[in-house]
């Protein structure tokens, strides 16, 4: 069975799809963790401003894997989990621009649908439901306001170590909304059968315990 859970950032879809995945002993994969390890390549290699075509060369040449360890899918770049350098607003904001591009979502959706084929997934990212995994069993797609979610964001970085401002925080947030909602290419929407969710009165424990619940209800063939 693949879950899909699709949102914009801050949403929390990245907190309960792990917890959920643990929740229902169901493999997880973080998409953007993929994009996020192009961006680091991208930017070691200088392939930052590369045309389409020379883009998709170079993927080719890319040693990025998604290896299922512990009940997760970890994403290796030479064989190397990239897993501390790739959660920074930096890479966040080149993984954002460089996920419009055709040649970076063609790449990547093997890699992606190859997860599912491996068993049960929980699947996060802004296309899951719509792209990656259009036949999935259970889709969902959460929100939440935009205070709300750049808090959230702030929140993420200040324990990770990370000196950031709030109101940058804010401004990144918009312009990846607007970035990932606009592109003609996969766009940031939920899918016609997805479960909209606003976790933004939620905690994260109500948010798991509410998609588990509609998990299991499609696991036993309940109505919708």
């Amino acid at each position: 069975m693949v879950v899909t859970v699709d949102g914009p950032a801050g949403s929390g879809k990245s907190s309960a799809s792990r917890l959920l995945a643990q929740e229902l002993g169901f493999a997880f994969l973080d998409t953007g963790a993929l994009y996020r390890a192009i961006a680091l390549a991208a930017r070691r290699d200088g392939m930052l401003e590369a045309g389409e075509a020379e883009l998709a060369a170079w993927l080719k040449q890319v040693p990025l894997e998604a290896k299922s360890q512990g009940g997760r899918f970890v994403v290796f770049l030479d064989g190397q989990d990239v897993e501390p350098f790739i959660r920074n607003e930096a890479i966040s904001q080149l993984a954002s621009r460089l996920s419009a591009l055709a040649p970076v979502r063609e790449h990547l959706l093997g890699l992606q649908r190859a997860a599912g084929r491996a068993g049960d997934l929980v699947a996060e990212g802004r296309d899951m439901g719509t792209v990656v995994f259009p036949g999935a069993e259970a889709k969902f797609f959460l929100t939440a306001g935009e205070s709300e979610r750049a808090h959230r964001r702030w929140l993420e970085l200040t324990q990770s170590g990370q000196q950031v401002d709030m109101a940058d925080v804010l401004a990144d947030l918009r312009l990846r909304d607007q970035r990932d909602s606009q592109r003609s290419l996969s766009p940031l929407r939920p899918a016609e059968d997805a479960v909209v969710l606003d976790t933004t009165p939620l905690s994260l424990s109500e948010v798991v315990a509410a998609l588990a619940q509609k998990v299991r209800e499609r696991r036993a063939g309940a109505p919708r």
